[in-house]
C-alpha cells in the first residue's frame, strides 16, 4: 500500500512550476525595485540621491529586527502558512501599486519610505516562508532534491527579474504610465502566484524549530551566511548603479532596459546549467568557477566609456551567466544544511534574508551619497570627468574586490558536511 508521503513524493515534481512562478513574483519585488524606484523618484519627484540612499539604509536597519522576527512568526504560523502567505501577497501587491501608480498624497520621500516598508516587509515574510517550505519540498523529492528544486525556483526567480526589469521599458511604448502598468501587473501576478501555490504550503513532518541558536552555533551555517552577505554585495552594488552607468558612463540612454534584460536573461538561461554542473563536479567547485568568471568580466567594465555599449553587452552576457550560479547554488547549499541542522528552516532563512538584503542597504547608503557628493546628476550630459570616473570605480572595481573576498571565504570553507 502506498503511503501518503510516498504519494506526495511521486506527485511533487508536477508542482515544481508553481515554485518557479512564486519565485518570479518575489524576485520582481527584490532587485528590480532597487533598480527602478530610486531613479523613478529622482526623475518624477526630484528627490535627491542622498535622501533616497538614507531611506533605503533605514529600511534595511529595520530588517535587522524584522527579518529574524519574521522567521519566528513563520515558524509559529507553519500550520496556517497558506493564509499567512495570502495576506503577505496582498500587502506587497497593494504597496507596489502605491509606490508606482499613486501620486504621493504626502511628501514624496515619506511616501517612498512608507510604501517600500510595506513592499519589503511583505517580500521578507514571503521569502522566508517560501524557502523554508522549499526545505520540506526538497526532502519529499529525495536524492538531489535541493538542486532539482533550485533549478525551477531560481530559474523562475531570474525570469521574474527579467520581466520586472524590462516591463517599464516595454510598457513605456504602449501606455503613458509604464511604472503604473508594471505595478498593476505585479498585483495580478501576486494573485496568480497565490492560486498556483495554494496546495503547497504543507507543514511537513519536520521537527519544530529550536530557534536561532542551532543555526548560529553551526560552523558551516555561520560561514555560509557570511559568504552569502559578502557575495551578494557585488550584485547589490552593480544593480544599484546599473541604470546610471549605462545612461551616463556609456552615454547610451534608452539602452538601459535591453541591456538589463540581457544581463538577467543570461543568468536565467545559465541557472539550470550551473545546477547540472554542480551535480557532476560539486556545488563548491562550480560556484568558485562562476565567481572567478564574474570578477574577470565585470572588471572589464572599468575600461569602458561613451559609446562602448556593444562591449558592455558582452560583459552583461558573461557576468549575467555567472550570476546564475550565485542565485542557484548558494541557496541550495544553505537549504541542504538547514535540512540537517534545523529542518523547519524558517529562522535559518530569516537570517539568510537579513544578510542578503543588508548588502543592498550598504550599497544604497554608501554609493548614492558618494555620487551625489561629487556632483553626479542623473539624466544629464554634463557630468564631470571626476563624477564619471567615480561611477566606473564604484560600478566595476568595488564589486570585483568584494567578489574576491567571497572567493577566499568559500575556498576556505569545508562543505563536505553539507
Amino acid at each position: 500500500m502506498t503511503s501518503t508521503s510516498d504519494h506526495v513524493t511521486e506527485r511533487s515534481p508536477l508542482r515544481l512550476p508553481s515554485y518557479a512562478v512564486f519565485a518570479a513574483l518575489l524576485a520582481a519585488a527584490g532587485l528590480p525595485i532597487y533598480i527602478h524606484a530610486p531613479k523613478f523618484y529622482v526623475d518624477e519627484y526630484g528627490v535627491s540621491l542622498a535622501a533616497l540612499g538614507a531611506v533605503l539604509f533605514g529600511l534595511r536597519l529595520l530588517d535587522v529586527v524584522q527579518d529574524p522576527l519574521f522567521g519566528r512568526v513563520s515558524e509559529k504560523l507553519r500550520d496556517r502558512r497558506a493564509l499567512a502567505v495570502g495576506i503577505g501577497c496582498a500587502v506587497m501587491g497593494g504597496a507596489m501599486v502605491g509606490l508606482f501608480a499613486v501620486t504621493p498624497p504626502i511628501a514624496p520621500l515619506i511616501w517612498f519610505g512608507l510604501m517600500l516598508t510595506l513592499v519589503f516587509s511583505g517580500f521578507s515574510f514571503l521569502t522566508i516562508n517560501f524557502y523554508a517550505q522549499g526545505v520540506i519540498k526538497a526532502d519529499q523529492l529525495g536524492g538531489n532534491g535541493h538542486l532539482r528544486l533550485a533549478r525551477w525556483r531560481e530559474t523562475g526567480a531570474l525570469l521574474g527579474v527579467c520581466a520586472a526589469a524590462i516591463a517599464p521599458v516595454v510598457l513605456g511604448g504602449v501606455i503613458g504610465a509604464p511604472f503604473a502598468g508594471f505595478a498593476v501587473g505585479f498585483a495580478v501576478w501576486a494573485v496568480l502566484s497565490v492560486v498556483m501555490m495554494q496546495h503547497e504550503w504543507d507543514s511537513g513532518t519536520a521537527a519544530r524549530s529550536s530557534g536561532f541558536r542551532v543555526v548560529l552555533q553551526d560552523t558551516v551555517a555561520r560561514r555560509l551566511l557570511l559568504i552569502a552577505m559578502v557575495n551578494a554585495a557585488p550584485v547589490a552594488v552593480s544593480s544599484t548603479l546599473f541604470l546610471f552607468f549605462v545612461e551616463s558612463r556609456l552615454d547610451a540612454p534608452g539602452l538601459e532596459g535591453p541591456l538589463l534584460l540581457l544581463f538577467f536573461l543570461s543568468a536565467a538561461l545559465a541557472s539550470p546549467i550551473w545546477s547540472f554542473l554542480a551535480e557532476r563536479i560539486g556545488a563548491k567547485q562550480a560556484l568558485l568557477f562562476s565567481m572567478v568568471v564574474s570578477i574577470v568580466s565585470l572588471g572589464c567594465a572599468m575600461f569602458l566609456g561613451a559609446g562602448d555599449w556593444p562591449y558592455f553587452a558582452v560583459i552583461c552576457v558573461v557576468s549575467g551567466a555567472a550570476l546564475g550560479a550565485d542565485l542557484t547554488l548558494l541557496p541550495a547549499i544553505f537549504s541542504k544544511r538547514m535540512a540537517k541542522i534545523s529542518p523547519s528552516a524558517a529562522e535559518g532563512f530569516g537570517l539568510w534574508a537579513f544578510v542578503s538584503k543588508f548588502t543592498l542597504a550598504f550599497a544604497a547608503v554608501t554609493l548614492l551619497p558618494a555620487l551625489d557628493a561629487v556632483g553626479f546628476q542623473s539624466g544629464t550630459a554634463t557630468n564631470s570627468v571626476q563624477a564619471l570616473g567615480l561611477l566606473s570605480l564604484l560600478y566595476a572595481a568595488v564589486p570585483c574586490a568584494l567578489k574576491a573576498v567571497a572567493v577566499l571565504l568559500l575556498a576556505a570553507t569545508n562543505l563536505e558536511e553539507t
